[in-house]
């Protein structure tokens, strides 16, 4: 889950165990190891007390792999919520988790207290509707550092790639097992009648050419 007001976003897979993503460290700030964060949570001060510990999401090479980051300090400078780290003590540390994504522990029967945020085994599965027609199924969800993404099934080796944001999904309906996409022109191009709906617009600004064609299919049923 993520702790976010300003887009929907999902959670890592059930576990007995679930992970909350809650920040990301976007750039190392002056020279004793503080760090910015982007803030998936709407209660920072609660997630980056002192002593909160997190797991790190950060490339297999990072030396940083597989270890856990608690918070020695946390404050807002200019209005942009730092962070100083326990053995992140100078910049060119602080440096080397820069793109990190911090996540916490959670059970995964607790109840969420945020808006907006679903776990993944509560978003896979869920049909995905545009204009009152399903036009795919969520098969999984790819967690990125910019955005999550929706992987939704339309067919057997069709898949697409829907970014897991307000404008572009408005609506998260589990109950109702469904998502409601408003997407981009481009993202659903080839969906069911699209085809023959762009075919006949194309006719009705060519008129010669539809013409030519009911000639040609004239001419072929004579023969």
């Amino acid at each position: 889950m993520t702790d976010s007001r300003e887009s929907p976003k999902a959670r890592p897979p059930k576990s007995a165990k679930t992970q909350l993503r809650v920040g990301r460290l976007v750039k190392a700030h002056g020279l004793k190891g503080a760090l910015k964060l982007e803030l998936y949570t709407d209660d920072p001060e609660g997630r980056f007390a002192p002593g909160a510990s997190f797991t790190l999401q950060v490339p297999e090479s990072s030396p940083w792999h597989g270890k856990q980051l608690a918070v020695r300090e946390f404050r807002w400078m200019n209005s942009h919520p730092v962070a100083f780290f326990e053995g992140v003590d100078d910049r060119s540390e602080a440096e080397e988790l820069v793109r990190a994504i911090l996540w916490i522990d959670q059970d995964a029967e607790a109840s969420p207290a945020e808006d907006d945020a679903w776990y993944d085994h509560q978003l896979v599965g869920l049909d995905v509707v545009r204009d009152d027609v399903v036009v795919g199924r969520i098969i999984r969800v790819d967690h990125l550092p910019a955005q999550d993404l929706l992987i939704v099934r339309r067919g057997p080796d069709d898949e697409v790639l829907v970014p897991f944001v307000k404008a572009i999904v408005p609506e998260v309906d589990v109950p109702g097992g469904r998502v409601i996409v408003t997407p981009p022109s481009g993202l659903f191009e080839d969906l069911p009648g699209e085809a023959d709906e762009a075919g006949r617009a194309v006719d009705e600004k060519n008129p010669v050419a539809a013409d030519a064609s009911d000639a040609d299919e004239g001419d072929a049923a004579e023969v």
